[in-house]
């Protein structure tokens, strides 16, 4: 074996042991109890809820507001991020400003404009664009730099650069735009439905509220009614359908809640709310205020972002294994030479069922049964990411070309598929690594001690100064992560685009 290979290989095993040493450090740390006192009981429920679900509740209105929130969401988050695409490459200010924007959940976008906007349909629509837009900028500028350049080679010479691009390169990345801008609507459509949590009226919206009251049969047939909206989006979602989905999505829009004067509130946002409380109206030229205001910093930092990242920090650590683990087993489910021509269908149909129900509503519905923990949340992280990269794993498990005396079963899993499969498996687990991160800090608003517990309870405590200071540490951490995951994917030389992760899933 070549010196590279093997060090590489090595590499695999030493990365791997790092990650499985971690997540056993960060169990023993973890909150793990069972705080409900009956929750076999209220699961019981849960499941006869899913058996006989009420689909007479199901509203339309919900249905089309999720689908205008995720239409308008992804449009703009696209149009902006094609613009950020165009010097990302160049510029290190836009890729610094790209990834700012898609390390805040968009949770957390929405709470703050929130106190601008209201629970109006501009929060709702920014909530998503704005993460989106640095998600786009992102992968439209590597698709933009793997496109094929052979129409530009022939222009004649003295083609202006802006001629060249719409004439020779844009018809060549029209397809894998639309694919990857396609395939991100499925993720909007799943952002909507967290975003209800907050009282966007989606189905979301409805799903906690039968959730909270134990109406286990209303909340299962909304589930499966938004199960069919992914399963069926390729039906409606088509080139042909984009303009009159936007033109409808902007009709329906719900009318929203105002929280006043937009001018106003965002004078008062940035004028008062956000400025630190001990500069409020302070003499800026006093020694006395800068040092009272390094006092209140310290203390952000010792009593919330330290707590808040080393929990943040032990739930991803812990369910990164684990959906590394759920992953393996589960992406012969769908690949054609385990499952079969009957077993495949099926399997895919659970995996994407799995990982089309967001993390935070599993997480969620999970908390009612068992009480506040970090199990739901280990749990829900673990399982929709499973089912992730199971999925991707198994298509690419239907790539490999096997040798005519290939073995059959456990041998052909452990000495023939797996070992070839594990460079792109683990580069998947560090792809997602970053976006199981991102979903832990929001549990917080759960309950469970994460960064986004803080930032809950600052923002509904109208500390905003502290709650902006606490969001820009969440993004901080999910920027290192992301950073030391493209690091550590260099190294071990696995470091596929996100583009080619992303267009498998579509697939």
């Amino acid at each position: 074996m070549a010196p590279a290979a093997t060090t590489r290989r090595f590499g695999y095993a030493r990365v791997s042991f790092a990650f499985l040493v971690l997540a056993l450090a960060a169990l023993s740390m973890a909150d793990l109890k069972f705080g409900a006192l009956n929750p076999w009981s209220e699961l019981g429920r849960l499941l006869r809820g899913l058996i006989e679900p009420d689909l007479l509740v199901v509203e339309a209105r919900s249905i089309a507001n999720t689908i205008a929130f995720a239409v308008l969401g992804v449009g703009a988050g696209a149009s902006l991020g094609f613009v950020f695409a165009l010097f990302f490459a160049r510029l290190r200010a836009v890729r610094l400003v790209a990834a700012f924007l898609r390390s805040v959940h968009e949770l957390f976008w929405a709470l703050l404009l929130m106190q601008v906007w209201g629970l109006s349909p501009v929060t709702g629509v920014l909530a998503i664009a704005l993460p989106y837009t640095g998600i786009f900028a992102k992968v439209f500028s590597e698709i933009i730099e793997e496109a094929d350049l052979a129409a530009v080679r022939v222009l004649p010479a003295g083609t202006s650069g802006i001629s060249a691009f719409a004439f020779a390169r844009l018809p060549e990345l029209a397809k894998p735009f639309g694919d990857y801008i396609r395939y991100r609507l499925e993720c909007g459509l799943r952002s909507t439905l967290v975003l209800g949590f907050i009282g966007l009226p989606t189905i979301g919206f409805n799903l906690e509220s039968f959730f909270r009251q134990g109406d286990y049969r209303q909340a299962a047939a909304l589930m499966f009614v938004f199960y069919a909206l992914i399963g069926t989006r390729r039906l409606w979602a088509r080139p042909s359908t984009v303009p009159l989905l936007l033109l409808l999505s902007l009709l329906v829009l719900p009318a929203g809640l105002s929280g006043g004067s937009p001018l106003a509130n965002l004078a008062r946002f940035f004028g008062h709310d956000i400025v630190p409380l001990p500069l409020r109206n302070a003499d800026l030229a006093a020694w006395a205020n800068w040092a009272e205001l390094g006092n209140w910093a310290c203390g952000i930092l010792a009593r919330q972002i330290v707590p808040g990242v080393a929990q943040t920090l032990i739930l991803s650590q812990i369910s990164v294994v684990l959906m590394a683990a759920l992953s393996l087993f589960l992406f012969p489910l769908v690949s054609r030479r385990f499952a079969g021509a009957l077993g495949r269908p099926i399997g895919r149909a659970l995996l994407v069922a799995v990982r089309s129900t967001p993390e935070y509503m599993i997480a969620y519905v999970l908390l009612q049964v068992f009480g506040v923990s970090m199990l739901p949340a280990i749990f829900a992280l673990s399982v929709h990411n499973g089912a992730v990269v199971g999925y991707l794993l198994g298509r690419l498990a239907d790539t490999l070309e096997y040798r005519p005396d290939a073995p059959c079963g456990l041998n052909l899993y452990f000495y023939e598929t797996v070992p070839r499969l594990y460079g792109q498996f683990l580069a998947y687990a560090l792809y997602r690594w970053e976006i199981i991160l991102r979903e832990s800090a929001i549990f917080g608003m759960l309950g469970i001690t994460t960064l986004g517990f803080y930032i809950d309870g600052a923002i509904s405590e109208l500390r905003m100064d502290v709650a902006l200071v606490l969001i820009f540490a969440t993004a901080l951490l999910s920027m290192a992560v992301d950073a030391f995951s493209r690091w550590l994917r260099a190294l071990l030389r696995i470091d596929p685009l996100p583009v080619h992760l992303s267009a498998a899933d579509a697939d």
